[in-house]
């Protein structure tokens, strides 16, 4: 684990709260921000930003407040606050009470609208969006000014309050900033400050009829709370010379807050756009925005992921000023190094083929004792398995014409079932359909506990469990939701790179006895299978199981078949 002066030194951004704190910038304050909109439930891209934010207070003895950006009625939701609280909390973090809502500044914010007015730096402006857009020009040709530009300081002022007031339909006029029609970068020719929305808000209710944009109220919003370090992803650095705008003309502040920008999070093989996460969950596509198959932290804790591993990732992932995509083996092989110390073993039989020990006496039973961490049995303690004349073994374990280096059941071999006794296989039967329905062996009674006195070598061990004694459970696998690599930005595109194998349920797997009653909550590794979390779906009679991630790294394997597909 690196230690605090590594943590302080690793990325840029560390080092420069490292450099301000030591200069006195901010009298030695460190304030930073997670500012989530509540239009939608957090992704593991949004974990990258908690951890940065949160973890660059906590390093430099600072505090870390959480606003909720709540600027636009028609999206937000109260369900999405909840939700966000919930996970930022899962993930080890909290805001005491530092928990703020753009909402809370209505009042401020249209009294900062009011000065800039005041100053002649904003107006009242008629045009629609479709109009402000035709005439914002281009990257080598200057906008055009609105022909509202010039309204008199006294009629914008009158024009403003009758717009909060309510006077006015959707549309009909926003507040724009007056900064430079032919500035280089577009953010600054006249951007919208403010528009009329007459939706009820989720907080506020009907109380306010006009509503202000992002980049107004989110650089205003720090500034009133005292933010020093505003960090946030790169698609905002070309906000970065309005934010300043704003700040400069509003705060009087010989130290207002910075932005600095960070590359965001991406993944390979998955979906991260919060718009099109919303039209997976609108469209059926998945069972919620807690569905293991996405990559929101709802879904990731349904799916059996440790905050612990997830903080580790992000780490690992670092701060880079660069975009990149990130290959999703990394997080796969951070989570399962993070469930191989702190899992217990069991074995479960996803694919049941029934064995029969045609010499086992019928009448008898055997216990034996395994340790759920064979590793250090000492450490999780252990577990008693029942055996049985009658068994389950995995389908895939027995070939009926097996190549020479097959290790596992065909007739004439001998393996090793886990924890109990050497087994060789004598014969088996099929169905009419030509299916093979069970196996035949014999025991050697002198090997309980899978270990031949005399020493002979065993190539293959198996799971299994005890046909009387298990329990039937329903087993969900997960493979990624997009085929390829690369999310496209066409909507079409997305769709049809949807993986229809990305979750296969299996609803007869048999599970040991010691399984039965499993809470939801509960993770197990099922021995060369995977790990596993018992989901909220889960009975006391029928446990629901999702398999977290496989036990070998499978991606290489992904790849090549995505690359084939684009062939």
């Amino acid at each position: 684990m690196a230690n605090d002066n590594e943590l302080i030194n690793s990325n840029f951004i560390r080092q420069m709260v490292k450099a301000d704190v030591a200069s006195d910038k901010h009298g030695g304050r460190v304030v930073t921000r997670f500012p989530p909109e509540p239009n939608g439930y957090l992704h593991i891209g949004h974990a990258k930003a908690i951890c940065l934010n949160f973890g660059v207070a906590q390093e430099f003895g600072g505090r870390c407040h959480l606003r909720f950006d709540d600027t636009n009625p028609a999206k937000e939701d109260m369900k999405y606050v909840e939700s966000i609280q919930e996970d930022i909390r899962w993930l080890g973090f909290d805001w005491g009470e530092h928990l703020y809502f753009a909402s809370d500044y209505y009042e401020q914010l249209y009294q900062f609208g009011v000065k800039l007015i005041e100053k002649g730096l904003a107006f009242v402006c008629s045009q629609s969006e479709a109009e402000v857009r035709a005439t914002r020009g281009t990257v080598k040709e200057p906008g055009t000014p609105s022909p509202d530009r010039d309204r008199s300081t006294e009629e914008n002022l009158d024009l403003f309050a009758r717009m909060k007031a309510g006077e006015f339909e959707d549309g009909k006029y926003t507040l724009r900033a007056k900064i430079d029609m032919s500035a280089p970068n577009m953010k600054l020719r006249d951007p919208p400050l403010y528009r009329i929305r007459k939706i009820s808000h989720y907080r506020t209710g009907d109380d306010w009829c006009i509503y202000p944009f992002y980049d107004f109220a989110h650089c205003l919003s720090d500034a009133i709370e005292g933010v020093t370090h505003s960090l946030c992803s790169l698609e905002f650095e070309n906000n970065r010379e309005l934010y300043d705008w704003l700040v400069g003309h509003l705060i009087d502040s010989d130290a207002p807050p910075e932005q600095t920008e960070f590359a965001r999070l991406n993944l390979t093989h998955t979906v991260m756009s919060k718009r099109k996460l919303l039209r997976l969950v609108q469209d059926g596509k998945v069972r919620g925005w807690d569905d293991p198959r996405l990559m929101t932290l709802a879904a990731l804790r349904r799916r059996g992921y440790r905050p612990e591993a997830i903080r580790e990732f992000c780490e690992k992932v670092g701060v880079a000023r660069r975009n990149s995509v990130v290959d999703m083996a990394l997080l796969e092989s951070t989570v399962r190094d993070d469930l191989n110390t702190t899992t217990p073993r069991v074995m479960a039989v996803l694919n049941p083929l029934k064995l029969v020990i045609t010499n086992y006496p019928e009448d008898q039973e055997d216990v034996f004792e395994a340790p759920n961490f064979p590793d250090d049995p000492p450490k999780m303690g252990s577990r008693e398995i029942p055996f049985g004349k009658e068994i389950y073994i995995e389908a895939t374990d027995f070939m009926e014409d097996a190549p020479k280096k097959f290790f596992r059941l065909s007739v004439g071999r001998e393996v090793r079932l886990r924890w109990a006794y050497l087994v060789t296989c004598t014969g088996f039967v099929k169905d009419d359909d030509g299916n093979v329905v069970e196996v035949h062996c014999t025991y050697d009674p002198e090997t309980r506990g899978g270990s031949p006195p005399d020493g002979r070598r065993v190539k293959g061990t198996i799971h299994w469990v005890s046909a009387k004694h298990a329990v039937e459970a329903e087993v969900r696998l997960y493979e990624p939701l997009l085929l390829d690599d690369e999310v496209a930005d066409d909507e079409g595109d997305f769709f049809e790179q949807l993986n229809d194998k990305s979750e296969v349920v299996i609803e007869n797997a048999k599970v040991e006895r010691s399984l039965g009653g499993t809470e939801a909550g509960q993770r197990y590794q099922f021995e060369r299978t995977g790990y596993f979390i018992a989901d909220p779906d889960s009975t006391a009679e029928r446990p629901v199981f999702n398999r977290t991630v496989p036990l070998r790294d499978s991606w290489a394997k992904i790849a090549k078949q995505s690359g084939q597909s684009k062939k």
